[in-house]
C-alpha cells in the first residue's frame, strides 16, 4: 500500500510539474540530470546569453531514480535534455523510447568507442573507470606489494584490505561486480566473491563511505588501504592542494581486466517544445570548451580529442589500457538477477 501511494504522488507530482513547465516559455530550456552534475557557471551564463535562454537544471538524485523519472514522464516530459545515462542503464533508456535522434556535428570529434547508440539517440559526453584506488604510504609503510590482479586480492597478505560497495545501491559497486563477472563468467562470479568474502573485504552502502570513512587515505583514517573508486580519483588532493603536489598520495590499480569503463551519455527526451535549442546545449557540452571543463568540475575525463586535460590529469589521473566492458544489452537483460544472486550468497552472508 505504500508503494502504491509513493508513486500516486510522484505520478502527480510529475503532472504538476509538467502542467507548470508546458505553461512557460521557450526561454527556459530545462536539463534534467543527477545530483552531482556540474558545469562552471560562465560557460552556462556565455550559453544562456548567446542564446537568450534560461537554463534550468533538475536535479533528481542519482541516475536511476533520474532514469525513471524520464521513464514515468515520458507522455509528458517534465524537460528537454536528459544528462547523465550511464552505460550500465542505457539500453533500459533506449528500450523506454523517450530520446530523439540528434547526429550532433561534434560527433565528428568523438572516438567510435564511446558511441554505443548507432541512432545517436544518447550521445556519449564522459567516460571514467571503476578500479581499485590504493594508499601509497600505507604500502610502502608496510614493505607490502600492491596487489596486480584479481587472484592477489583473495591471497591472504591482503586480508581486510579491501572496501567495495554494495552494487544494489552504488553505481561503482555495481561496475566492480561487473568487472568481476566479464573476469569470470556468469558462473563464477559468485565462487570469486565468496573468496573476496573470505579474505575479510567490507562492504559499505555507498562511495561516500568507502572513501571517506573506511579508506585510509580518503581523509577519515580508515582501516582499509584499498577501495573501490574511479581512475580519476588519484587527482583529486593535488588538483585541491595549495601548492604544487609531486606525488598523489593515492593510485589506482589498473591491471588489465581490473578496471570496468563508465561512459555517460545525455539526450534529447522526446515532446520537447524547444528541440533547436536542445540541439544547441547538446553540440555546447560536447564541444572543447564544455569537455575541457568537466575533469575539473565531476573529476571524469572528455570524450572530445580535441579537449585538452588538466595537468594534474594528465599526471595522477592515469587511464587503464584494457578496462573491462560488458555489452549494455547483456547487462539490461542479466543485471537484476545477477544483484539478486550477490544479495542471496555474498550480502546475506556478510
Amino acid at each position: 500500500m505504500k508503494k502504491i501511494t509513493f508513486l500516486l504522488v510522484l505520478l502527480l507530482s510529475l503532472f504538476v510539474f509538467n502542467a507548470v513547465w508546458a505553461e512557460g516559455n521557450n526561454n527556459i530550456l530545462s536539463i534534467l540530470t543527477y545530483d552531482s552534475f556540474s558545469v562552471s557557471e560562465d560557460i552556462v551564463a556565455a550559453f544562456e546569453e548567446e542564446n537568450q535562454v534560461k537554463i534550468q537544471f533538475i536535479e533528481s538524485g542519482d541516475g536511476t531514480t533520474m532514469l525513471n523519472q524520464a521513464i514515468l514522464s515520458k507522455e509528458a516530459p517534465i524537460a528537454d535534455v536528459i544528462i547523465g545515462l550511464n552505460s550500465i542503464m542505457l539500453s533500459r533508456a533506449l528500450e523506454n523510447d523517450i530520446l530523439l535522434s540528434y547526429e550532433s556535428p561534434e560527433l565528428a570529434n568523438i572516438a567510435d568507442n564511446y558511441k554505443m547508440d548507432q541512432e545517436n539517440r544518447a550521445l556519449p559526453f564522459n567516460f571514467g573507470n571503476v578500479c581499485i584506488n590504493y594508499d601509497a604510504a600505507w604500502f610502502n609503510e608496510k614493505g607490502l606489494a600492491v596487489p596486480a590482479s584479481w587472484d592477489d586480492l583473495i591471497n591472504p597478505d591482503y586480508s581486510g584490505q579491501l572496501v567495495v560497495e554494495n552494487p544494489i545501491t552504488s553505481t561503482p559497486g555495481i561496475a566492480f561486480l561487473l568487472a568481476t563477472i566479464a573476469a569470470y563468467g556468469e558462473d563464477g562470479f559468485i565462487d570469486y566473491w565468496k573468496s573476496l568474502l573470505a579474505n575479510k573485504i567490507e562492504i559499505a552502502d555507498g562511495w561516500s563511505t568507502a572513501y571517506y570513512t573506511n579508506f585510509s587515505a580518503g581523509g577519515g583514517m580508515g582501516p582499509q588501504p584499498m577501495v573501490v573508486s574511479y581512475d580519476a580519483s588519484p587527482a583529486a588532493a593535488p588538483f585541491y592542494a595549495e601548492s604544487e603536489m609531486e606525488t598523489a598520495p593515492t593510485a589506482s590499480i589498473l591491471s588489465d581486466g581490473m578496471c570496468y569503463q563508465v561512459v555517460e551519455f545525455l539526450g534529447i527526451l522526446k515532446g520537447t517544445q524547444n528541440q533547436e535549442l536542445a540541439e544547441k546545449f547538446v553540440d555546447a557540452i560536447l564541444g572543447k570548451e564544455w569537455q575541457e571543463d568537466l575533469p575539473g568540475q565531476m573529476f571524469v575525463f572528455p570524450v572530445n580529442k580535441d579537449a585538452v586535460l588538466p595537468d594534474v590529469f594528465t599526471k595522477f589521473a592515469l587511464v587503464p589500457e584494457n578496462p573491462a566492458m560488458l555489452d549494455p544489452d547483456l547487462i539490461n537483460e542479466k543485471r537484476d538477477s545477477w544483484l539478486q544472486k550477490w544479495n542471496d550468497e555474498i550480502l546475506t552472508n556478510y
